[in-house]
């Protein structure tokens, strides 16, 4: 499927839309590297750029009200991506990029809950990754780039907060993956969309310096802000995961 809607957009940089969202996923600190982003966008076009832009929206805005279907939907693409690069290795990628993709997404439905923590604290990792990345990179100095290669650091930080944080706050777990997820795939098909518009490139291509290492994290962190405050004033009860404390009174009772 993946493949079919790549060759449909016609040009040679949406050859394999699998090896470029690998390539952009394949550290979680990506958005500290302004220049390595936008090679990469480079390669995503317009066909990608809008599905993303959709795709983005529908989770930074409704990933709250539809938790369940986002969950196994992101559990589905991380076993793809995963499955295709582990599937290089023995030149089966598409076959091991499905089988992956299929088990973790049937997985994720019944053990909902372990699902939300797992992509809460992977989201959490990429977060603590990403700024920690940023915050480094501004520093001009040896000692910036070196602080820099311990995103890791940044990342264990943020997986263990937001991983311990899904059996404490579930809906704030779920409204926040959601948030930064949506914000960043959105972030990324609107780059894409505007790399192709010759005025645009030029000033995106600019972003390439080391010196705006937050753009991309300012570009995708501060939406997924907006996002989490409107899905948590909001938050639609269809989507609000039942317990047996919530349930109301009956009448007979009251």
């Amino acid at each position: 499927m993946f493949a079919i809607l790549a060759q449909s957009a016609g040009t040679a940089q949406n050859a394999n839309i699998l090896d470029t969202v690998s390539s952009i996923f394949g550290r979680f600190d990506t958005l500290a590297h302004p220049g390595r982003m936008v090679q990469l966008l480079n390669e995503i076009g317009v066909v990608w750029g809008v599905v993303f832009i959709i795709a983005g929206l529908v989770c930074l805005l409704n990933g709250y009200k539809l938790y369940r279907w986002v969950t196994v939907i992101l559990a589905l693409l991380i076993g793809v991506c995963a499955g295709y690069c582990l599937g290089k290795h023995i030149n089966a990628e598409f076959i091991v990029a499905g089988c992956l993709g299929l088990l973790l997404a049937v997985g994720a439905w019944p053990l909902m809950k372990y699902a939300v923590a797992a992509l809460g604290g992977l989201v959490g990792a990429f977060l603590g990754a990403n700024l920690w990345g940023a915050m480094a990179g501004l520093a001009h100095s040896s000692q910036g780039r070196e602080i820099a290669n311990t995103y890791w650091v940044g990342a264990l930080m943020g997986l263990i907060i937001c991983g311990m944080l899904a059996f404490i706050l579930f809906k704030l777990s779920i409204v926040l993956f959601t948030s930064i997820s949506g914000a960043t795939v959105a972030m990324i098909g609107v780059l894409a969309l505007l790399l192709q518009v010759p005025t645009w490139r030029q000033s995106i291509s600019s972003w390439s310096h080391g010196a705006n290492a937050m753009v991309f994290p300012l570009l995708a962190f501060v939406p997924a802000l907006i996002g989490l405050i409107l899905q948590h004033t909001k938050g639609g009860k269809a989507g609000e995961p039942h317990t047996a404390g919530s349930a109301k009174p009956s009448k007979a009772a009251a």
